[in-house]
């Protein structure tokens, strides 16, 4: 019972890492090249305004959620051998 849970848990945790990885890619990483000196990048078009510390939460959400599931998948396979 507790195996399944730890992989249910590494899969939730996988899956949470892709959803703030394409988060990181729409708020921040088609803007990169757009930042002004203040950390903004005004979209005329959608009238967003992107904050370039979106980058720093986003992909700091996605590394820890990976991370987090590869580990919980890794002990799941160190335990069955």
């Amino acid at each position: 019972m507790l195996r399944w849970l730890r992989g249910g848990l590494a899969a939730v945790l996988i899956g949470l890492g892709a959803l703030f990885a394409l988060a990181f890619e729409a708020r921040y990483w088609r803007w990169r090249d757009c930042f002004n000196e203040l950390g903004r990048c005004y979209d005329p078009v959608s009238q967003d305004v992107y904050l370039e510390q979106a980058g720093l939460v986003w992909g700091g959400l996605a590394a820890v959620s990976w991370v987090a599931g590869l580990v919980l998948v890794a002990g799941l396979r160190r335990r069955r051998e």
